[in-house]
């Protein structure tokens, strides 16, 4: 059960470029909290926005807490890893940026439209996995053939 959840996917080719695009993004911008890459401040002056600007506090625990769901939730995805914990992490973060940054506005540059559709990509992927070309499809094709080996030692054991 636990490993259906966690590595389980039946879904078709369409996750793929939903998982590359998903993931390359979110690596992107929890690098840009995280390391200060690509243009962004860093872990510290992210924790300084969430404590001042948001009312977040403890602003490191939080900026790390959705730098770490950004980055990490997206090098999982875009891998297709654990694809529906990364795609969990997402959603997460998105639903707070949604509701403590973009509120109020529904398009950009400060409205939730953008933040909308990645939520709504996080969560296709969460409910439909990794689809093939992934290590999540790799380990439930793995387990199926764990579980028909054990089957069939335990025919000939009863023959």
């Amino acid at each position: 059960m636990l490993r259906r959840l966690l590595f389980g996917t039946d879904a078709g080719w369409w996750t793929l470029p939903l998982r590359v695009s998903l993931g390359l993004i979110f690596i992107g911008h929890g690098a840009q909290k995280l390391f200060g890459a690509f243009g962004g401040k860093g872990l510290q002056a992210t924790a300084d926005l969430f404590a001042t600007k948001l009312g977040m506090t403890p602003g490191m625990l939080w900026a790390a807490l959705a730098s770490g769901g950004e980055f990490f939730g997206g090098l999982l995805v875009l891998v297709g890893f654990l694809t529906r914990f990364g795609a969990f992490n997402i959603a997460v973060v998105m639903l707070v940026a949604m509701t403590q940054v973009h509120w109020g506005a529904f398009f950009m540059p400060k409205g939730i439209e953008f933040t909308l559709a990645l939520l709504g990509s996080s969560l296709a992927l969460l409910i439909a996995g990794a689809g093939p070309l992934s290590l999540d499809m790799g380990f439930q094709q793995r387990g199926g053939e764990a579980r028909r080996r054990t089957s069939r030692r335990r025919r000939r054991r009863r023959d």
